[in-house]
């Protein structure tokens, strides 16, 4: 039935993703709305439905109405509809399904209404008149909803791709997507629904295969289940900003486990899409967005194996690591010093995979307001680890120095070293090797690093010429985190000639004027601002390395413009 809830969202809500099947029996999504109120009662759970359409592209209109002429009503014959009504400023959405009884196009006159959206549009636009006769409806959480500010546009379309393989604009618009609306169906019933996530959350396998990752649910797994019986799906991507839209029609595969790891690195459960039809229409859709905030249940964005997602070189076989020493560097910066029995072997500037999933994960939970993201974590981190290997490459020990930044790093920072805890080692990896070149290059090598970026420096340090001719080190960190700069230099005194120290934010405390003058005493040479283009500018430079943050990373690549960068990336 069509329930309260129901019906007063589908009168307030501006948005209607919408699903049926093609002739074929293809499932096809669409779109529209733009404003309150273009659906109302008619009674009796019926609802009629009035609004702007591309009747050119749009695939759902084609398979509703087919090639009727305008004003021509064409009966339902009890198609299957499915709907999802969707407030994206409210989070709030109610699955709909029920049968078409009628429906035609008609023209609408929309000089003087105020739609400005599209400067080229025709003053002439077609509308939709649809009455529906709704058999289900279901209220759905606010997980994963990103909110945008709905207005109406103009439809003004013209089609850029029609094909079995999505194009390099195609694949764009997918990879800006934050959302997208799918349908699936079985004999008798259908679904329509949103998944929503970080921009980029569906990756390209390929021209013909898309892939996303599904996040925990309701355990209804009505959309899941639909594929399980019918491997066809029907999505479109909508690009609110420029009315763009992207319509899908493919068969899917539902992968389990391993098999999502294996695409999908991080995921447990994804959903690969082989394309049978890519329409790509520019300005499609009547209606326009802007973005606003986005849902705090949003995870990471999983990357593929090719694109570096270093979750694809973890090991099935665990060694357990236990903590035996742990050194405050700072108020947020400490090292970590473990153990393993039976050895690890790692090179210089490698990193290590701990799983932290036995000590933090609770269990499945629909919602979790205090801690959203936690509901798609895996608990894996990865760390550089920050000691240099022995010259045997069998050691009982490494250690790792890190800030505390979230949820992992939070726990392991209130761990006793005296209190035996461990944690399982799903691999270590990693390619980021500072290369020289031969003294008889001339070659100088910088390296800079943004706060605990230093950490593949130091587990390198121990087969790189030091000497300033030879190397330049560039570390910018926070005044807060001296005592780390301080601790570098102590076991490290040969780097004083060949490096500069940028310390910036934080108050200037008695103590910090107390860590400043230790680093006058031991001759580093130091600055209190920010690293700047000019510091960049070193005579004789070879390729240049860099490890830090996502901010100062793309700063320094846009000054590093037309030279050879090598940079580590932690964006995990």
């Amino acid at each position: 039935m069509l329930t309260p809830q129901a019906a007063y969202r589908l009168q307030q809500a501006p948005l209607l993703a919408i699903g049926t099947l093609d002739s074929q029996g293809r499932p096809w999504t669409t779109l529209w709305g733009g404003t309150q109120g273009f659906s109302e009662m008619l009674g009796g759970g019926i609802i009629g439905t009035r609004t702007l359409v591309d009747t050119k592209y749009d695939p759902v209109i084609q398979a509703l109405l087919g090639h009727a002429g305008k004003g021509e009503m064409v009966s339902g014959n009890e198609k299957m509809i499915a709907g999802l009504t969707i407030d994206l400023m409210e989070r709030k959405r109610v699955k709909i399904f029920g049968r078409m009884i009628a429906g035609c196009i008609d023209e609408l006159t929309t000089k003087g209404e105020g739609h400005s959206e599209a400067e080229n549009s025709s003053d002439v636009q077609n509308q939709i008149q649809l009455i529906t006769k709704i058999e289900q409806s279901l209220g759905n959480c606010p997980k994963y909803l990103n909110q945008y500010d709905i207005r109406p546009a103009l439809v003004n379309s013209s089609l850029e791709l029609q094909s079995d393989k999505l194009s390099e604009e195609a694949k764009a618009l997918i990879l800006d997507s934050d959302m997208f609306f799918l349908t699936t169906s079985v004999t008798e019933d259908m679904d329509t629904n949103h998944r929503g996530g970080p921009a980029g959350f569906t990756r390209i396998l390929s021209d013909t295969e898309i892939i996303y990752p599904e996040y925990s649910g309701n355990r209804l797994y009505q959309s899941l289940g639909n594929l399980l019986i019918n491997p066809k799906i029907g999505v479109t991507f909508p690009n609110y900003e420029t009315g763009d839209v992207l319509y899908i029609t493919g068969s899917t595969e539902v992968l389990v486990g391993g098999e999502a790891a294996s695409l999908l690195p991080g995921s447990n459960l994804a959903v690969k899409i082989k394309i049978g039809e890519v329409r790509l229409v520019a300005q499609g859709l009547p209606l326009r967005g802007t973005r606003k905030i986005p849902s705090p249940y949003n995870p990471l964005v999983r990357t593929l194996p090719s694109e570096g997602n270093l979750k694809a070189s973890l090991l099935p076989v665990r060694k357990i690591a236990q903590l035996v020493k742990k050194i405050q560097l700072g108020p947020t910066i400490s090292r970590f010093t473990f153990s393993v029995p039976d050895g690890v072997e790692y090179s210089p500037g490698q990193w290590v995979a701990f799983d932290f999933s036995e000590h933090l994960n609770i269990g499945y939970s629909h919602m979790r307001e205090d801690d959203p993201r936690s509901l798609n974590d895996d608990f894996v981190r990865t760390f550089t680890i920050s000691s240099a290997p022995s010259a045997g490459g069998h050691d009982k020990e490494f250690d790792i120095t890190i800030r505390n930044v979230g949820v992992v790093t939070n726990y392991l920072f209130h761990q006793n070293d005296r209190a035996g805890f461990e944690v399982p080692i799903v691999g270590i990896g990693g390619e980021f090797v500072i290369e020289q070149g031969g003294e008889e290059s001339g070659k100088i090598t910088p390296f800079i690093a943004g706060g605990v970026g230093i950490t593949p420096f130091l587990g390198q340090i121990g087969r790189l010429d030091v000497r300033s001719d030879r190397l330049k080190l560039l570390w910018t960190t926070r005044l807060t985190d001296t005592e780390l700069v301080l601790r570098t230099f102590e076991e490290h005194p040969d780097l004083i000639p060949c490096t500069e120290v940028f310390l910036t934010g934080g108050e200037m405390t008695s103590e910090a004027d107390a860590k400043i003058k230790q680093l006058e005493q031991k001759g580093i040479k130091f600055h209190n601002r920010r690293i700047e283009q000019a510091d960049l500018d070193i005579q004789g430079a070879g390729s240049y390395y860099l490890c830090a943050g996502g901010p100062l990373r793309k700063q320094l690549l846009s000054w590093l413009e037309g030279k050879v960068v090598v940079f580590e990336n932690f964006d995990y």
